[in-house]
């Protein structure tokens, strides 16, 4: 040992590995993507000259006293230069600290062909590139899964035989993680159950008075004795807890999915869905043959979700609660870029190649259109780029937090899973994946966000300020007005019913009362869709087609939707009374209705639907269709519970609409991000409406967009300081503090000490015009002024004062200006001015392709607010056009767009030749010719809201 301790320095020739001679060299060939020099293929070697065999023996010496446990010395085998002085190194050590060697293989990819896609990880991983890596890249395949052929010609006999007496002592089991309820909820002198009922009881009283329906009481008593029998007690209660201090603080939430199956949860006020209103499955929500936790969601209002977070961090303490994990898996654009950088391209050219691709192509793959389109890079490292990222696509990239998933022990969560904290502060994250966590029965509270929550109550507060106290009791349930406003497809802005699909399809439904909006949530979704259940539906309600049922059973289950399964819950329920499923069979079913394109599971329930059902007197037609419209539901069917959560504020959000419109507009912006549209297109349907909307102004604008009573009596909306891009809500608030009665000069406005680029960003956004002067005079006039004073010394408006008369603003200058600071304009609209200098020809507005008939060839233009492709629409695409008048909706079939690729992905202003259709009221234009006129503006900023 010590002859070896004094050699450490001197030994730096290569030596013949122990075994070598015998070594199969087949797993070891470099298949690195990066040449390495000599120097860089001797990481061992490198190592132990920089640390020296007397500094392992200390550290060996120190390891083996503190350690009782027998000790062993893991020796890996990795074929480098060099390794031959490393095993003699360590072999002397095992010898002189009786440490017994054990043979590993430090396997990082499964086979050696990968090694060039690790080290590629491995330059992502450290944030370089191919050229760059150096050691970091490797020197051969060695770290490869290998055959124990393979291992016993590169290890001793005693050394494998050691490894495989220590697997042989490595047993545990998951099942050996025993989990428990958080327990100090329940009050001393009462079980949890007693308690549960008790708050269940008062809650029933609270939402039907004292005389509490018989059938009403008859459930929850079902329930609470299966959630009893069952164990789920305090979980209904850690929930009770969280919806009552959020009711303390004044933050509104509300329970969906199959929580609304369940009357215990409206009682304890989880869920705002009363039961006596929908028709609930309580077995989708807890089941004895599931064997799971119930699935509880509830939504807080996004703004102040992280107040209920940290209550639960407050209540039981990080060691005892933590966010739930989900991994985030390479997909197309994160691949290319990540695997492009490492690889040495630009961020220009990288841009380019995931640009020029349309990922919904349903015919052609990503990889053709740029093979097509002769994008790929075809010598040097660039070669690799297309194999790469086909094979790092569905790779894990990053675990991220679940987006509200929570974890809650009775006692320290690191003794049952890993935690770790998370990159927010005050956070602590669990390193398994959601999914892993429910299959181990943990207790998983989904504490969730949704911006109509705090859209509403921002409406609530801003009517309250403005026109009269208004809460929700406030809200006039089923008025017929709000429904007419709906009927038209006028709902931009409303929850759940605003999209492409939606507003075509209200014209068509006409829903006329809450249960008609609770169909028109869920009938617009893949399930409905794919089973051909739309039409059917449709056809039925305008009395075109006889609603008919095969049997009482069906009539019962089917006959609030005409005959035609619309919700998840009404498919488990055929299965049930048709075919004679056990309740929990039913669940299994809908569960298998998620994964029948990944499992498969699917199938193995046709049987026994097919032959419960004809046993029971149905047709083998009305069986295969009912098994076909399940298919179609496993494309993603809504719940009914779910959409009558949906509807309630869908309604309620349609009334903020219609009665408050300007209030509703203001909560939507500063709400935002939310939703499917823009603040420009929030604004341009307000102003549509005959709402007055006011710009941003040094002297009266907020952070937040406000109010402003005008001489008429009427509400404006003054937009706030929150929309122009570059400005901070600090320097803001500075501002307002600052202003008192409202600046006169720019002088005065030195004393804030604002940062330059945020001055510019005011000016440009036009904030300045109540002082006189237009942008590029108040952009000078800052730009003129002294860049260093006196200490002491007050500018004045001689240093604001510019020496050089400037032109004025276009209004096509101050069209650019006001989108690129503040992604809105309030002056004319650009496609205005476009029509205006005749760059437009003969196209159409979208108010006038309503004065057309019916397969009229016409030709449009307009600005691109929004793409979508839904999963079933068969490759067609929805393109929103706005013009001055209004929205244009095109309709793009996939041939059209693939032969217009680049006009059909990249336009921001599209001119579009097409047919006009007609339909229930709806317009649409068919698209055929796509030309992309953004050149005649080049620099408009629009940002479209695509493929949501």
């Amino acid at each position: 040992m010590s002859e070896l301790l004094a050699q450490a320095d001197l030994q730096s020739t290569e030596h013949q590995s122990l075994g070598q001679q015998n070594v199969d060299h087949q797993n070891s060939t470099n298949q690195g993507i990066g040449n390495q020099s000599p120097s860089q293929q001797t990481p061992w070697l490198t190592q132990l000259q920089q640390r020296s065999l007397a500094q392992l023996n200390i550290l060996a010496a120190r390891v083996k006293a503190a350690f009782s446990l027998p000790l062993y010395l893991l020796m890996e085998r990795q074929l480098q230069p060099g390794e031959a002085w490393y095993l003699e190194a360590c072999e002397a050590l095992s010898s002189h600290f009786s440490l017994p060697c054990v043979a590993a293989g430090n396997v990082q990819m499964h086979l050696a062909e990968r090694q060039r896609l690790h080290d590629v990880l491995s330059c992502i991983r450290h944030g370089c590139a191919v050229p760059m890596a150096g050691e970091l890249l490797s020197g051969n395949a060695e770290m490869a899964l290998k055959p124990i052929t393979a291992m016993a010609r590169r290890h001793p006999q005693a050394w494998l035989a050691r490894s495989c007496e220590l697997a042989s002592r490595c047993h545990f089991s998951l099942d050996e993680l025993k989990y428990e309820y958080p327990a100090e909820l329940v009050p001393s002198g009462l079980s949890a159950s007693e308690y549960l009922a008790q708050e269940v009881e008062k809650g029933a009283r609270r939402r039907f008075g004292e005389a509490v329906p018989p059938e009403v009481q008859t459930q929850y008593r079902r329930e609470l004795k299966l959630i009893a029998e069952l164990n789920y007690e305090y979980f209904f209660l850690t929930i009770y807890d969280l919806v009552c201090f959020a009711a303390r603080q004044g933050i509104l939430h509300q329970g969906r999915g199959s929580a609304a199956n369940s009357v215990v949860c409206y009682c304890l006020g989880i869920t705002e869905v009363d039961p006596t209103k929908v028709n609930m499955l309580f077995e989708r929500f807890i089941s004895k043959e599931r064997h799971e936790p119930p699935d509880i969601d509830v939504d807080f209002e996004h703004e102040r979700r992280e107040e209920v977070i940290q209550y639960i961090y407050q209540k039981y303490g990080r060691e005892r609660a933590a966010l739930a994990a989900s991994v985030i898996s390479y997909r197309f654009k994160s691949a290319m870029k990540d695997v492009g950088k490492a690889l040495g391209l630009s961020e220009q050219r990288l841009d380019e190649l995931i640009g020029a691709v349309d990922r919904r192509d349903p015919q052609v793959s990503w990889q053709q259109q740029l093979q097509q389109g002769k994008l790929l890079p075809q010598q040097g490292l660039g070669q690799w780029l297309l194999p790469l990222v086909e094979t790092l696509m569905g790779f894990p990239r990053h675990l991220s937090q679940h987006v509200g998933g929570f974890v809650i022990s009775a006692g320290p969560l690191a003794e049952l899973v890993p935690v770790e904290n998370a990159a927010m502060a005050k956070r602590t994250v669990i390193q398994w994946d959601k999914d892993d966590l429910e299959s181990l029965g943990l207790l998983k509270v989904d504490v969730l966000a949704l911006g109509m929550l705090t859209a509403i109550r921002k409406c609530f507060e801003l009517i309250s300020r403005h026109i009269r106290p208004f809460a929700m009791s406030d809200i006039r349930w089923e008025d017929l007005a709000v429904y007419r406003m709906l009927q038209q497809g006028d709902s931009m802005g409303v929850f759940q019913v605003e999209s492409r699909a939606q507003t075509s399809m209200l014209p068509r439904l006409k829903p006329a009362c809450y249960y008609d909006l609770v169909i028109q949530i869920a009938i617009v979704r893949p399930g409905p869709i794919q089973g051909d259940m739309v039409h059917p539906f449709l056809r039925r309600r305008d009395k075109i087609e006889p609603v008919t049922f095969p049997s009482a059973e069906v009539e019962g289950v089917l006959s609030r939707t005409m005959g035609v399964p619309i919700f998840q819950e009404q498919v488990i329920q055929l299965a049930m009374v048709a075919a004679g499923f056990s309740g929990g069979e039913a669940d299994q079913l809908r569960r298998a209705m998620g994964s029948w394109k990944r499992s498969g599971e699917l199938e193995q329930f046709e049987h026994k639907l097919l032959q419960g059902m004809t046993a029971r007197g149905y047709s083998d037609t009305f069986a295969r269709q009912i098994f076909s419209q399940i298919r179609g539901f496993g494309e993603y069917g809504f719940p009914e519970s779910h959409s009558a959560s949906f509807a309630l504020l869908a309604y309620v959000s349609a009334f903020l609409k219609h009665y408050y419109p300007v209030a509703f507009c203001c909560a939507l912006l500063n709400s935002q991000p939310m939703g499917f549209y823009s603040p420009s297109q929030l604004i341009q349907d307000l102003r549509h409406h005959g709402g007055l909307v006011l710009p941003v102004c040094i002297n009266l604008s907020q952070w937040y967009s406000t109010l402003e009573r005008q001489t008429d009596g009427s509400l404006a909306l003054r937009l706030g300081f929150r929309l122009v891009k570059g400005l901070s809500e600090h320097s803001a608030a500075k501002i307002v503090a600052g202003r008192g009665e409202g600046f006169t000069h720019l002088s005065q406005l030195a004393a804030l000490a604002l940062p330059r680029r945020e001055q510019e960003a005011l000016a440009s956004a036009n904030a300045f015009a109540t002082l006189g002067g237009d942008r590029h005079q108040i952009r000078w006039q800052l730009a003129a002024r002294q860049q260093s004073l006196p200490l002491f010394e007050q500018p004045d408006e001689a240093d604001f004062r510019p020496e050089t008369a400037l032109p004025e603003v276009t209004e096509v200058d101050a069209l650019l200006a006001d989108y690129a600071c503040t992604g809105l304009t309030l002056g004319r609209h650009p496609l205005a001015l476009l029509r205006e200098q005749g760059l437009l020809g003969k196209c159409h507005s979208a108010a006038s392709l309503w004065q057309c008939r019916h397969g009229q060839n016409v030709t449009v233009a307009g600005l691109v607010v929004g793409r979508q492709r839904p999963g079933t629409a068969s490759g067609v695409t929805f393109i929103t056009l706005e013009d001055e008048t209004g929205n244009v909706n095109l309709v793009v079939w996939s041939d059209t767009a693939r032969a217009q690729r680049q006009a059909y992905l990249s336009a921001r202003i599209l001119k579009v030749s097409g047919v006009v259709e007609f339909s229930s009221g709806v317009l649409h234009l068919l698209a055929g010719r796509l030309e992309d006129i953004s050149g005649s503006m080049l620099a408009l900023v629009v940002n479209s809201r695509d493929f949501h």
